[in-house]
């Protein structure tokens, strides 16, 4: 039947198993790619070590994918309560029994298995965010619902600071005014509330506000203002050095010197985007952009076709998730901003991460199998 609002939709109920956003597929196949090609490139050619585990988790990370893209919306809507309570157990485990790497208390071991639940809490996040305002939506324009919508993300984002991991928390706030952006709550609540944000953190840095900033991360913000290249600096000077060395073609896929040499620290999860600078050169660069650029482009497309509130909502909130970790990290890359320690979608090393990633796009292209076709 079709819409009286708009006589070019059909209207189906049941959902279409075959209709697939084939640009979002082919965009996630890219990157994925790119993400595969640089982990063999860091392994040296090998068949094995980090780049062998990426392609389990690849492997493994399709099942996640699986329920993401079977489940319907409204399904996350009856588990919303028990999503949200155990998001809280689970993140509230690791600051109990989590294991401690570097100073910082982010994972659960299972035998030799380690599991990051601040990655998947932030799709979690997303759902039960969508749950609470969309049980709220005649009330959307009140502020109230705003401030409440924070009380529901806060004991996420304050159990993932506690960790500590101030790129995730940051990326948790980012997520709940995306959520709200998708769910149509007036823009002057947005806004006023990213800018206070910011303000906050430059007050904190500015002021040295006991808590907030790590002695380290205050470093890595000196670093990029007047840091020493061989101290402060080392990391994102190296990382400048590979982009110049890869000029407009790149050195070659495995010839890498930079890469090669393990100059480069954490070359592998946050600056694997010098291995495609390096590597790739300006053209590979360029070819990823564009990769991430259809990607969001997609998403953004999916979420503004969207026929219930619900689902714009969602799609709202993983296009924020995906699109914000993107831009950070190559911001970072690029000496734009302090390093931050937030990965880089489907290029990165990390299990969880790419489970993470797999998911967020199983549930857009389950989205848009939902979606009513537009008749031309």
């Amino acid at each position: 039947m079709a819409s009286f609002s708009n006589p070019l939709v059909v209207s189906e109920a049941r959902p279409r198993p075959w209709r697939v956003d084939w640009w979002l597929v082919g965009a996630t196949l890219g990157l994925l790619l790119f993400g595969l090609s640089s982990q063999y490139s860091i392994e040296g050619g090998r068949f094995g070590g980090n780049f062998a585990k990426q392609l389990v988790w690849l492997v493994t990370g399709l099942v996640p994918a699986a329920v993401f893209f079977l489940v319907s919306p409204a399904g996350w809507r009856r588990v919303g309560t028990a999503l949200y309570v155990g998001n809280v157990l689970l993140l509230a485990a690791v600051l109990v029994a989590g294991s401690r790497v570097k100073g910082a208390q982010r994972w659960i071991e299972v035998g030799s298995f380690q599991f990051q639940p601040s990655e998947m809490a932030k799709l979690l996040l997303v759902i039960t965010l969508a749950n609470f305002l969309y049980s709220r939506r005649d009330s959307l324009h009140r502020f109230s619902t705003f401030a409440l919508s924070f009380l529901h993300a806060l004991p996420v984002i304050l159990l993932v600071f506690k960790q500590p991991h101030l790129g995730a928390t940051i990326v948790l706030f980012v997520i709940w005014l995306a959520v709200c952006v998708g769910a149509g709550v007036p823009m002057r609540f947005v806004f006023a509330t990213a800018g206070l944000g910011v303000a906050f953190l430059g007050l904190a840095y500015v002021l040295k506000i006991p808590g907030v900033f790590k002695e380290y991360q205050v470093g890595r913000v000196e670093g990029l203002l007047r840091g020493d290249e061989q101290r402060e600096r080392f990391q994102t000077s190296r990382a400048e050095i590979a982009f110049g060395v890869g000029g407009l073609t790149g050195a070659g896929f495995l010839k890498g010197e930079q890469k090669a040499g393990r100059y480069i620290p954490e070359q592998d999860t946050d600056f694997v985007f010098t291995v495609v600078g390096e590597e790739g050169g300006f053209v590979g660069c360029l070819l990823v952009l564009a990769l991430f650029g259809l990607l969001f482009f997609r998403a953004w497309w999916i979420m503004f076709r969207a026929d219930e509130l619900y689902d714009k909502i969602l799609a709202a909130g993983v296009l924020g998730l995906l699109s914000f970790h993107t831009i950070v990290n190559l911001s970072m890359n690029l000496q734009l901003i302090p390093v931050v320690g937030l990965w880089l979608p489907f290029l990165s090393r990390g299990g969880t991460a790419l489970w993470l990633c797999l998911s967020c796009v199983a549930l857009l292209l389950n989205i848009h199998r939902r979606q009513r076709p537009v008749l031309f």
